[in-house]
């Protein structure tokens, strides 16, 4: 413990003297979550509080320095810790429109710019895009690839067999009259206000808001409670359920008094099964009112809005909002958080919070943006007739694809049996109607890593590979981001026709899977035979 009071510092003290010693910026938010979250412990009195700069540095040392040595010994030397971007910040990572939407399995925006701008290093020894030219993402995913092109000054093309993949990315590249937008959003927030002034939905919330922070306080206090668990003096799973079966009462005549109807009646689809009903008829409410909405490019940013809203109120746990597991209807103790915790009853909240945070993002971007061309299509990248699917929603960039082709591919393929690609945004799909075409993924979760499984997905990739190479140039360069744990590439590029000519292996830090362990990827350099 620390007991050198020259050692005790103030948080905004200790945020400056965090951001020299690690070389990057290290806000006031950060210092109070390792406070809050126990990483340190919290000193002062009379409402002053100190932290030590001896367990301040500790920390760091064994999460950063520590963490390096620690993932090469079990993932090898050849480990290239300067493509782990560890010195940027969660909000560079997710800068502007790249955190619209949430989306498991997207790569970080720093990793697609390093090989797409034109800087050369130690280990990038040429350049291999230039302004003008265009990038293929024949798995185009959130549209990750399509952004930083735009920001580079390079023209794009993504492709994704879901509907949705391609409203979001479709979305992060449009204009829009943001007047319009903005416009839209206040009137419709007006209309789901009034739709709620005969709702018991929100004093209900305002209520049980109320007592779980006096019960936390007592029960759960900050930060005492998380410092003890992450020190083992608590045996977190069943304090947490004692702690629900205590507060359940509170929770149960509440619910009675405001007649609040916890489920819907039916369950047969995403829809009914996992919304509670106040919010699947709010749900209803808002789509209705997006339909009214005459500018399309304002109709579908709201709509990306709405789902954004959707995804956070699902009636699921804090720590099981990427992988649902048992709809959650009542107050629960919440490992992520260390307190009770409750689902949501109204979207009001977060309907709010996402409109004014995509009207930040899009105002961001547009600072950055430039003038070139960027398009996302649905289909098929095994069989897509690109330059027709391309000549029909921007006939520009199709001219411009038949006079200089297609520089190259940089892309994220699904990994082997780990993510069902539609089944991640379910709700949309059951909301907006989306045809599903989940039988045309390749290496989807439901068909497992087996060898069959493995057989299909390198013929699928390599597939995919063979019909791209008609649109690009000569002289490519195919950048593929995988975990090759079955060391399938090889074969890969042998079936397409190419040879892999460099391995560029990174370390995946910041995961948002509860797996936290040590994981790489390899970005594959591919070129022609």
């Amino acid at each position: 413990m620390a007991t050198e009071s020259a050692d005790m510092i103030g948080i905004k003290e200790a945020s400056y003297w965090a951001s020299t010693h690690l070389g990057k910026k290290v806000s006031v938010s950060n210092i109070n979550y390792l406070i809050q979250y126990g990483r340190i412990r919290k000193y002062g009195e009379n409402g002053t509080t100190l932290i030590s700069k001896e367990e301040l540095t500790s920390y760091y040392l064994s999460y950063n320095g520590g963490r390096e040595q620690a993932w090469r010994q079990q993932l090898g030397e050849d480990l290239n810790w300067v493509l782990s971007f560890d010195q940027y910040t969660e909000a560079e990572t997710t800068k502007h429109v790249h955190r619209l939407h949430p989306y498991k399995g997207k790569f970080i925006p720093q990793l697609v710019e390093y090989f797409l701008d034109e800087h050369t290093d130690r280990f990038k020894t040429q350049s291999f895009f230039h302004k003008g030219d265009i990038v293929l993402d024949p798995f185009s995913g959130s549209g990750t690839t399509l952004v930083q092109a735009n920001e580079l000054g390079l023209n794009a093309i993504g492709i994704d067999i879901s509907a949705f993949n391609v409203m979001i990315s479709s979305c992060k590249v449009s204009q829009y009259d943001l007047v319009d937008v903005q416009r839209e959003i206040n009137r419709i927030t007006m209309a789901l206000r009034c739709f709620l002034t005969d709702s018991h939905t929100l004093e209900f919330e305002e209520r049980l808001l109320e007592e779980l922070y006096k019960f936390n306080s007592v029960h759960f206090p900050v930060p005492e409670y998380k410092y003890n668990l992450r020190h083992g003096s608590i045996d977190e799973k069943n304090y947490g359920k004692e702690m629900e079966q205590q507060f359940e009462p509170v929770f149960n005549a509440l619910v009675d008094k405001y007649q609040i109807k916890l489920r819907q009646d039916a369950d047969k689809t995403f829809l009914d099964k996992w919304f509670s009903q106040h919010i699947r008829d709010e749900i209803s409410f808002v789509f209705n009112e997006i339909q009214k909405i005459q500018n399309k490019a304002t109709k579908k940013i709201i709509a990306v809005i709405l789902s954004r809203t959707m995804r956070s109120c699902r009636a699921t746990t804090h720590a099981d909002l990427a992988t649902l597991n048992q709809p959650v209807t009542s107050t629960y103790y919440c490992a992520k958080h260390g307190k009770m915790c409750k689902p949501l009853f109204s979207i009001l909240k977060w309907w709010n919070t996402y409109s004014k945070d995509t009207l930040n993002r899009l105002v961001q971007f547009d600072k950055l943006r430039t003038p070139t061309y960027q398009v996302c299509v649905t289909g098929d990248s095994r069989s897509i007739d690109l330059e027709a699917k391309v000549r029909f929603v921007q006939p520009k960039l199709a001219d411009l694809m038949a006079q200089q082709k297609v520089k190259g591919i940089f892309s994220s393929p699904p990994y082997v049996g780990l993510i069902d690609y539609h089944e991640q945004h379910a709700y949309a799909y059951d909301l907006f109607s989306f045809e599903r075409n989940d039988d045309l993924e390749i290496g989807p979760l439901f068909k497992g890593q087996g060898k069959e499984a493995q057989n299909s997905y390198a013929k699928g990739i390599s597939d995919v590979l063979i019909s791209c190479k008609k649109y690009l140039a000569d002289d490519y360069d195919v950048f593929l981001v995988a975990n090759d744990k079955n060391n399938l590439y090889p074969t890969i590029a042998q079936k397409a026709g190419m040879q892999i000519v460099n391995q560029y292996k990174r370390p995946v830090l910041n995961r948002t899977e509860k797996d936290k362990g040590a994981y790489s990827e390899v970005i594959f350099h591919l070129k022609e035979v």
